[in-house]
């Protein structure tokens, strides 16, 4: 599948992917930082942003668009860094491919299957999908209705579109995303990664609680665990400059 993305930079390459209902445009201010020392090359995923749609939402799929990618651009020794469903993305494409991968960062996200909590968000979405809508405004103020929290309805209605017709559309496969929810939800598993990892959580979240610690371990047993202070499930755009310290710094050591 031929991925959208953008890169920024010169240096050793850096890929990065965003979060469940993300797209590459999510880490365009890291990525010029990070561009100081890297090639930076920030993707969308399938079915997210400008990439193409396939009801396919499994991630070794996913992880499999990720070394198709690296191959057509001619890629090699790459790090890999991911937020959420591209943290776990980015986990199995070590897991598979550990021979392409220099080492990894996750954002807060676990190797642990974690339980169904987008439902309103889907729900919220049809019923955007289901009204001739004439602004995105209008789309929110629909949202109000099943996402409580302002900031994720404006993360949400950035993927609402014009289509050819000048009609709002989410540019996201929402179908294809609900129905394949449960691959989404599924662990990343395989022969455990013995490159360098680092695993950030923000303290103000629930994504990768203690308990998680021995599964991130036995996985991907060179892991480093840090916590960002203050910072929720969106630690990259809640605490940028502090996410990016704490990256560098592992990404220059490694």
């Amino acid at each position: 599948m031929k991925l959208n993305y953008y890169n920024v930079g010169t240096g050793p390459n850096l890929i990065i992917l965003h979060g469940l209902f993300g797209s590459a445009s999510n880490f365009r201010s890291l990525a010029k930082i990070y561009g100081a020392y890297f090639t930076v090359y920030c993707l969308d995923l399938r079915n997210h942003g400008a990439s193409p749609h396939d009801d396919d939402v499994s991630l070794g799929a996913m992880a499999s668009d990720i070394i198709e990618f690296m191959d057509k651009h001619k890629l090699g020794e790459s790090a890999l860094m991911g937020h959420s469903l591209g943290g776990k993305v980015a986990m199995q494409v070590a897991l598979n491919y550990p021979e392409r991968i220099s080492c990894l960062i996750a954002g807060d996200i676990a190797p642990v299957e974690y339980p169904h909590h987008h439902d309103g968000i889907f729900e919220g979405m049809r019923a955007v999908s289901q009204q001739t809508i004439s602004s995105r405004k209008e789309a929110g103020r629909i949202l109000e209705n099943f996402v409580e929290m302002p900031e994720v309805r404006l993360f949400l209605l950035t993927n609402l579109v014009r289509d050819q017709d000048k009609s709002f559309v989410w540019r996201i496969n929402v179908k294809g995303l609900e129905s394949g929810y449960e691959d989404i939800s599924k662990k990343p598993n395989g022969v455990p990664y013995q490159g360098p990892s680092l695993f950030i959580r923000g303290d103000l979240s629930d994504y990768v609680k203690e308990e998680y610690f021995p599964e991130i371990y036995r996985l991907f047993p060179k892991a480093e665990i840090a916590t960002l202070t203050g910072a929720g499930h969106w630690l990259h755009a809640e605490k940028p400059k502090e996410y990016a310290a704490i990256t560098l710094k592992f990404l220059k050591k490694v």
